[in-house]
């Protein structure tokens, strides 16, 4: 720390002369010609011409009266070559004043030196921003004329606390969000192609539903009223089905009051969409034509590896009951277990239940364990219990069970879909036993909202839902092993 001190120390007694010089080391504009990457792309039409650029410095080799120089801006690197007898004695006596990590803008002619490497002789340069703060130092060089990092900036949590310098040292994580949000624009292509109208909905809701999770809760002044940070956008989006639209989609920012661990923040992005009309069988086509459409469109291919598992994510995907799952991958049969059983057959399976779970959360929880991470291919997980499913329709075929699905890839669900439930009568039973899952313990079971049920007793369509997890969905095609490597801002303890 004493070390670091004086680094800064140094470095604003640098400033402090620059100032005194009359160089204003934060100047408000540079106008740029180009970038790094269309210096390197177009040199044969650059060559000996002048161009402008701008970016970090980030290598620096001084060899007396000259000095090499690597500069980095969005697009990557480029060398530049300055000489005191070019730039004259003023800009000389700036440049000795400069560091790795301050950004300069440079105007000079293009050429490759005797090594090949298209550089930039500088005519003249300015200081645009002075870094106060020296960088994590980053051994690197040059091998085939590539950039090989041997001592990385690796340091995880210091990385997701201070995202900025990660992405300065490591631009190369900077192509995980690049492919972030290019995923989401192919999901609102294919979406508004077909269509669905994007909407907005509340993130301050005066009653919490939609999904299973504990809320944050905040207050609202002037009202003196308790709001909630939204679970989930589901109720208000059928709110709208209700009103007439027959497609409507939302990326949503949702927060649930929860753990956090390599596949959950408290803050995350999901997709919702919900189309009158549909049942779940038709959104499971959807679902699995949108994403591997996403996938061939981001990526150029529907063959993905994700932490050495080779996925094929080409249609159509695998269609497994819940119940045949657990008996395949547990060697169970719980599909006509009361409560009793089930937490007779999770002891013998050695998993932990809790006193105020109901039969369909003691499920979940087997089915985590046994199913979930053996479910590597892309895989539809189908006809939930109905206790597991407050929100999902009864099953055309078996009254205890709910047309539902889950999309598993790579071990972990990446998205939720039903046939809606739009039995306004069915829904408001459906809520009441939720509320007494709730007085025996269960924190996480959905509360009755009665606006939503006034709702639907004007009429919904018949309609499917699916929620996609954005976050998950960018791990997967990314090849990221943790959430908090798509999350530009991860939630992350206190500092010390």
């Amino acid at each position: 720390m004493e070390e670091m001190n004086q680094l800064i120390q140094q470095r604003r007694e640098k400033l402090k002369k620059l100032q005194e010089m009359g160089v204003n080391p934060y100047p408000y504009k540079f106008d740029r010609t180009h970038t790094s990457k269309q210096v390197k792309e177009h040199f044969e039409e650059l060559e000996n011409q002048e161009v402008r650029v701008a970016g970090r410095i980030m290598a620096h080799r001084r060899m007396g009266k000259a000095a090499f120089m690597h500069i980095q801006d969005m697009d990557g690197r480029i060398q530049i070559y300055l000489k005191k007898d070019m730039v004259g004695d003023f800009a000389w006596e700036v440049y000795r004043l400069l560091d790795i990590g301050d950004i300069i803008g440079v105007r000079g002619k293009v050429f490759k030196t005797r090594t090949g490497e298209i550089t930039i002789l500088v005519e003249e340069f300015e200081l645009l921003a002075k870094s106060l703060r020296p960088l994590p130092i980053v051994k690197e060089k040059i091998e085939d004329g590539k950039r090989v990092v041997f001592d990385p900036f690796q340091d995880k949590e210091l990385r997701y606390r201070q995202r900025y310098v990660d992405l300065i040292v490591n631009p190369e994580v900077r192509e995980v969000f690049i492919k972030r949000s290019k995923i989401m624009t192919s999901m609102r292509n294919f979406l508004n192609n077909r269509g669905y109208l994007e909407v907005e909905t509340p993130i301050l809701q005066p009653i919490y539903g939609g999904a299973s999770a504990r809320p944050f809760v905040t207050h609202h002044n002037a009202l003196d009223m308790k709001l909630y940070l939204r679970i989930a956008n589901e109720l208000y989006l059928k709110r709208l089905i209700v009103g007439g639209f027959e497609g409507v989609y939302e990326f949503a920012k949702d927060f649930r009051n929860e753990g956090m661990d390599r596949f959950h923040n408290p803050e995350f992005t999901q997709m919702e969409l919900y189309v009158a009309y549909k049942d779940y069988y038709w959104m499971m086509e959807l679902t699995e034509t949108m994403i591997s459409s996403i996938a061939q469109e981001v990526l150029g291919t529907m063959v993905i590896t994700y932490q050495g598992q080779q996925i094929d994510l080409t249609p159509p995907w695998r269609r497994l009951p819940l119940f045949d799952a657990i008996k395949e991958f547990a060697g169970v049969d719980v599909s006509d277990a009361d409560e009793e059983m089930l937490r007779k057959i999770a002891k013998d399976l050695n998993v932990e239940v809790e006193d105020g779970w109901g039969s369909g959360k003691i499920i979940d929880e087997i089915f985590g364990e046994y199913v979930e991470p053996n479910l590597v291919q892309p895989t539809f997980i189908t006809d939930y219990p109905l206790e597991m499913s407050p929100l999902a329709k009864k099953h055309r075929n078996n009254p205890r069970l709910v047309e539902r699905f889950e999309p598993i890839i790579a071990g972990k669900e990446i998205g939720n879909a039903f046939s809606e439930l739009n039995d306004p009568i069915d829904q408001r039973e459906r809520f009441e036993a939720q509320m007494e899952l709730r007085a025996k313990g269960d924190e996480e079971a959905q509360v009755l909202d009665e606006d939503f049920l006034r709702a639907l007793e004007y009429g919904m369509p018949p309609t499917a839902g699916l929620g996609v997890g954005i976050d998950r969905l960018t791990m997967l095609l990314t090849d990221q092993p943790s959430i908090r490597d798509v999350l530009l801002f991860p939630h992350m303890r206190p500092e010390k």
